[in-house]
């Protein structure tokens, strides 16, 4: 009779190999419509709903950081939540599908907006939306965490979601340089529209691909764990806190220069319609160098990787002091520099907090990589949060003016608020990220333990219905 204690660590673990090409493009799909979506939330409609629609800088910033507090509560609950209910779908899928209207609506509420609107309306709709988005992140990220135990094909399966991701966002950004070509009345709500309309149309198509085709890896049930002793394994956990250290900090330098981008381009350095071709250099430069990003991962590690990353950042974002106004090729050459490790932290750090995830269910026996996965998320949104508060606070300090006439030394100002903090922060996570605790002999380890629970587990159950020892129970395999 064949068991579970027979089969080999591969077998244990389901995996046997590399994911396919088509397995990861179906998985990686949703996270196209999630982009899109995301970058018009930072660059796009902060700036429309203070000028356009005139609810002013320090209002909108206002809001969008308390919409993003908002998330500090339900990142958790839902993370929690996707982790607890399974269904004959298994542990995720369920999740993602169940966040699709909602995102919908929400969608089509904020992208085309009534023409008066108020500060409750922006706050409310943002609400909705970032609880269907929460739902939808969390869940895929963890689908991904758990589609490989491998220490490599993790950082290869975040990989190809952030191509999703980042060619989602290049999708989005032709929109714009289209719109602008028709001249329309009112150029920033059509390119706003014009967005929504890419979301709202492509979502539903990538979550029916996703769910259809992409099944979830099997997980053993979790054992019980006291509250108290589960959250002290969440505070005493040193890869934790590294992890979400620098993802809070690289949020916060993230959404500095996101929420500032079309101000610095527009008006400090007069680019006009040449706006949105910087963000689309920068972006298809992240696209092409996630390969390479991958290939030196291989040889450093995860964690340099991302630290050698930041690093990077520090040294290129201060050449945007160099360029002269009105100098679209230079600008360009700048972004797509700057672009070449664009991809790196996110997706990196993701493949760590799967890590992360192993090496605290073989400490405490949970299965809480949905709850890691929250935590993730909520500190880059805070640090997006935060970012967007301080930046359009340091607007209003400066004098600068949205949409108007603005001094040479404001728009100077601007240049220097723009620079500096990320430069700064970016060189932080370095330092952060340096000392990071789990290598790839660690992680190899962890998946041996856990695999070996995996098998004693398997082959208890195969007793209790057989009512003979195991092989693994006979020849008394460690579990730890």
């Amino acid at each position: 009779m064949t068991n579970a204690a027979s089969k080999g660590p591969a077998d244990a673990r389901g995996a046997q190999g590399p994911l396919s090409r088509w397995t990861l493009f179906a998985f990686a799909l949703p996270a196209a419509p999630i982009s899109a979506m995301g970058l018009p939330l930072v660059v796009h409609l902060p700036p429309f709903y203070a000028g356009s629609l005139g609810l002013g800088l320090t209002v909108v910033g206002t809001i969008f950081m308390l919409a993003r507090f908002w998330d500090v509560f339900t990142d958790p609950v839902l993370g929690i939540l996707s982790d607890k209910f399974e269904t004959r779908w298994g542990r995720r899928r369920h999740w993602i599908v169940l966040s699709v209207p909602i995102m919908l609506l929400s969608v089509y509420m904020i992208f085309m907006p009534p023409v008066a609107v108020t500060a409750f309306y922006l706050i409310f709709w943002l609400f909705v939306l970032y609880v269907g988005w929460t739902l939808l992140t969390i869940s895929h990220m963890s689908w991904g965490a758990e589609l490989t135990p491998d220490y490599h094909e993790r950082s290869r399966v975040q990989g190809a979601r952030e191509v999703a991701l980042v060619l989602g966002m290049v999708l989005v950004l032709t929109l714009p340089v289209l719109i602008e070509q028709t001249n329309p009345e009112n150029l920033a709500a059509a390119r706003v529209a014009s967005m929504g309309w890419f979301v709202l149309i492509l979502l539903p198509i990538a979550v029916g691909l996703a769910v259809w085709k992409v099944p979830e890896r099997p997980t053993t049930a979790p054992a019980h764990v006291p509250m108290r002793q589960a959250i002290r394994a969440l505070v005493q956990s040193r890869p934790l806190q590294v992890v979400l250290a620098a993802d809070l900090l690289g949020g916060v330098s993230g959404g500095l220069v996101a929420s500032m981008f079309l101000f610095l381009a527009e008006d400090a350095l007069k680019l006009g319609q040449y706006s949105s071709l910087m963000l689309l250099g920068y972006f298809i430069s992240g696209v092409c160098f996630i390969p390479l990003i991958l290939a030196v991962s291989r040889r450093l590690g995860k964690h340099k990787t991302a630290a050698a990353s930041a690093v990077f950042n520090a040294l290129t974002v201060p050449l945007i002091l160099l360029v002269p106004q009105g100098n679209a090729m230079m600008a360009l050459g700048v972004w797509v520099l700057c672009g070449v490790n664009m991809a790196a932290g996110p997706f990196l750090f993701r493949s760590l907090m799967a890590d992360v995830a192993d090496h605290d269910t073989v400490i405490t026996r949970q299965q809480r990589t949905g709850l890691f996965y929250s935590l993730l998320t909520s500190t880059s949104k805070v640090g997006a949060a935060f970012a967007i508060f301080i930046a359009y606070s340091l607007l209003d300090s400066i004098g600068f003016q949205a949409g108007g006439e603005n001094s040479q030394s404001v728009l100077d100002s601007l240049r220097a608020v723009y620079v500096w903090p990320a430069c700064i922060i970016s060189a932080a996570v370095a330092g952060i990220l340096w000392f990071y605790p789990i290598d790839e002999k660690q992680q190899v380890e962890n998946r041996r333990i856990l695999e070996m629970r995996g098998i004693e587990a398997a082959a208890t159950a195969v007793a209790m219905r057989t009512g003979h020892p195991s092989d693994a129970q006979s020849s008394g395999i460690p579990a730890d």
